[in-house]
Order: structure tokens, then sequence, then C-alpha cells
């Protein structure tokens, strides 16, 4: 495939590029997003997301590897070099590659469950990118059927939210909507919801997460809203046995969500 080059960092693509990786505002405004890596780029496209511009650095990543990263996908090409991808990249362990591509549309119209019993986990205002990508990894791990942000703070498409989820933002089916739209999504699928809170709440091991399920994670700082805790079939926590009464929101929901694939067994 014959591939356009740029070597000046001073190329408007290359400043496209860098604002697309800092800006929310101009991620939302162009549809576009940008993704570091190989294993990342492979995800993305299996996910169904459409790969526009490829660009690669030949001093670092092979081309014999081209068509494994491109698939059926046909990207426009560029070659950089490495001045330019050490400008782009954020980190120095991404092969030397980079892609840009579409967004997708997160409404909860779009999420279809396979299963008949569904398991669902929520976060409701996740703002730290870090949780939000290891809420997602362990989404993955776990292999759940959906994962809804509630009253989200941050861009999914945010690098930082990519990173740490290693790609499983684009392995995991996402909706987006407010607590009261997801609310009503679970309420009219027929999901009971089992919210993590301090107040009113039984063991979690002591619950039946066989049926459809909507484990529900508020944040760290403030819990759950009102709205959630008037709305749910059975609050649930983890019983805590040292000075504190609360852990990271991902390790809560890793433990909420294997005992969940235990009882079906996995």
């Amino acid at each position: 495939m014959e591939a356009k080059s740029i070597s000046s960092v001073h190329n408007p693509l290359v400043k496209q590029i860098l604002l697309l990786k800092e800006k929310s505002r101009e991620r939302k405004k162009s549809g576009l997003f940008v993704v570091e890596g190989q294993r990342e780029l492979e995800l993305a496209q299996k996910g169904g997301y459409t790969l526009s511009t490829f660009l690669y650095c030949p001093e670092i990543w092979s081309e014999q590897h081209l068509k494994q990263v491109l698939g059926n996908s046909k990207p426009e090409i560029i070659q950089i070099t490495r001045p330019v991808y050490e400008k782009l990249a954020h980190r120095g362990t991404t092969e030397g590659v980079l892609g840009i591509l579409k967004a997708k549309e997160h409404v909860l119209e779009n999420i279809q469950f396979k299963n008949e019993q569904p398991l669902v986990l929520v976060a409701e205002a996740p703002e730290k990118p870090g949780n939000i990508g290891a809420l997602l990894r362990t989404a993955d791990a776990a292999a759940v059927d959906a994962v809804l942000i509630a009253n989200p703070k941050s861009d999914l498409y945010n690098p930082n939210i990519i990173r740490s989820s290693v790609g499983c933002v684009f392995t995991n089916q996402v909706g987006m909507g407010s607590t009261e739209e997801i609310i009503q999504f679970l309420q009219n699928n027929q999901i009971k919801i089992y919210c993590a809170a301090l107040t009113a709440s039984v063991n979690y091991v002591d619950c039946d997460f066989t049926g459809a399920s909507a484990l529900v994670m508020g944040t760290e700082a403030t819990g759950l809203t009102q709205d959630w805790l008037q709305n749910s079939n059975q609050n649930i926590i983890i019983p805590m046995q040292g000075e504190i009464d609360s852990m990271n929101v991902s390790v809560s929901a890793a433990i909420l969500i294997f005992e969940a694939k235990r009882q079906r067994g996995f």
C-alpha cells in the first residue's frame, strides 16, 4: 500500500492529532479520537470502530504487520518520522503506531442483550479516567453484558481512559445516559438493581445474582444519589474489617462482578 509521509512536527495533521488527544471539545466536534498501540487498534476495529487514518514510524514498526493491524479497513496510511512520532505518542511503548478513529454513539437504545439474564455494571458519575479504565478492564475480564455510565463526567475517548482500560473501552458494550434514563432502561428490561451502599444493605454474598442484575457503583467520595437508592431492589455491602469503610470503586466492582459470575458458574 502506498503511504504518504510527514516529517515535520508543524504539519497540520500533527496539530489536529494533538488537539484530538488534548481537547474533549475537539473530539466531540469532529467525531474523531486517537488511539496508540497495535493491540488497542486491533481491539478497536474488532469492536466495530472505523479506522480513518493510520500512522506509523518505519524506524520503530515494521510494515510486515500492516495487514494484521488494518484487517479489512482501508484507512489513509501515513509514514511519520521518529521526531513526529515522539511528538504525538504519550507512551514510548506503543510500537510506533497511531490511528485516528470515528467515535460511536453510546445511546441506551443501541444496547442489545444476547443473554436472557444479563449482568450489567453501572457506574454513576465516575470522574477519574484511571477508575473508568479499570472498571472497563474488569467488565471485559468478566464478559459482562453491558457497562452503563450515568451522568458521565469524563469523555469516554479520553486517551487516559483508553490507555488505562488497555483497549477494553472498545471490547465492552457501553451505554450512557442520565441516572433517570438508566434506571428506566433497567426497569423496562426487568433487570434488578443492586446498589453498593452503606445503608439498609445486606452482605453481597447473600444476594442472588443469577437473574438479570445490575450492579450499581457510586463515587468513592459521595456514593450513589438518592434516585438510585430509592429505586434499588436491594442495597448490598462488602464487609470491611479494617479502619476504613470503602475501597477503590474498581476493586469493589470486581469483587461484586465475580461473585455474580461465580453464582452463574462462570
